[in-house]
């Protein structure tokens, strides 16, 4: 069972983050209700309570109660769903969802167990992309290949078919820790899966050997960000999310700065998320760089599509 220090974390995470995490566009402390056909956005989020509510349907309620009633989940996967990101320990008890069990190659989650790398790493020697994935990473996203080969991107199909972009996260020492599943299918839920036990903190962390005395290391949110960044002829490492900063992040952060003689830069997403990330950055890197993107520009990858030459998407330069 989770504890209750554990659930008072779920259910103290930030509600309209937990929202913009389902896929809902939060403006305003408002957003279109997804329990309803609405169009005038009459879901309403309190930050001081840290619950929503909707003022048409009369549906309510905390961070768990949305990811259940959102995804159509029981207590325990929900609390999984939640929990995932930040590593906290697994609900005993059997899933109440059968497609939340564990595929062959970690599209969902396992019994409880620590996350085995053995079991893993084999994928990410020799990275394949189906047609979905490269469509994703080089026509929609127009990464560098190098970029993608350096962060060892491989992709898999379900037994339903679906197409997953595996993303591995890795120690500075090249030890796997954790993988990201990403759906691939617009709009489909869920969107990510994490392997039971998988440790997805910090992303890019072997970057950190490439760097030189007194270069830049620019922290993105999310891998999206780090690998538009990277195409771009930066050094990027990223946080999982704006709203899943956890103390182990920034204990991580705080060692960096005081091993490594370089300095910090970021351009926050354009969004309330995104500022509050960059000041809770600053604290740990006091620092760090605050880069502002464009207007109409809500995150570094949309920066990065509209200043893109127009080259072959899958032969640009970089420094990897």
């Amino acid at each position: 069972m989770i504890d209750r220090l554990d659930l008072q974390k779920l259910r103290d995470l930030p509600i309209e983050g937990v929202a913009e995490r389902l896929g809902m566009s939060v403006a305003r402390h408002k957003a279109l209700c997804p329990f309803h056909d609405d169009h005038h956005a009459s879901l309403s989020f309190s930050t001081r309570r840290n619950t929503f509510r909707c003022f048409a349907c009369g549906a309510h309620g905390g961070t768990i109660d949305l990811v259940m009633k959102r995804l159509n989940m029981g207590f325990r996967d929900a609390c999984r769903w939640l929990g995932a990101p930040l590593q906290l320990p697994p609900i005993g008890g059997e899933s109440e969802s059968a497609s939340q069990k564990a595929s062959p190659i970690g599209g969902g989650w396992e019994e409880a167990a620590p996350f085995d790398a053995s079991r893993y790493e084999r994928f990410f020697e020799h990275p394949w992309l189906n047609d979905e994935a490269r469509r994703f990473l080089f026509q929609e996203r127009r990464l560098d290949a190098r970029v993608v080969s350096w962060c060892r991107l491989t992709s898999w199909r379900d037994r339903q078919g679906v197409a997953w972009l595996q993303t591995p996260y890795y120690d500075r020492e090249g030890r796997l820790t954790g993988i990201q599943n990403r759906n691939l299918v617009r709009g489909a839920w869920p969107r990510f899966r994490f392997p039971q036990g998988a440790r997805c903190g910090i992303y890019n962390l072997p970057v950190l050997n490439l760097l030189r005395p007194h270069e830049a290391l620019y922290i993105a949110e999310g891998c999206s960000d780090c690998w538009a960044l990277l195409s771009a002829g930066h050094k990027a490492i990223a946080i999982p999310s704006a709203t899943l900063l956890t103390g182990e992040d920034k204990e991580q952060l705080s060692m960096i700065n005081c091993q490594l003689s370089i300095s910090f830069h970021m351009y926050p997403d354009q969004d309330a998320p995104g500022e509050r990330l960059f000041l809770q950055l600053r604290q740990v890197l006091p620092t760090l760089e605050h880069h502002q993107l464009p207007a109409g520009c809500k995150d570094f990858s949309e920066y990065y599509l509209k200043t893109l030459p127009s080259l072959p998407y899958e032969g640009r330069g970089g420094y990897l």
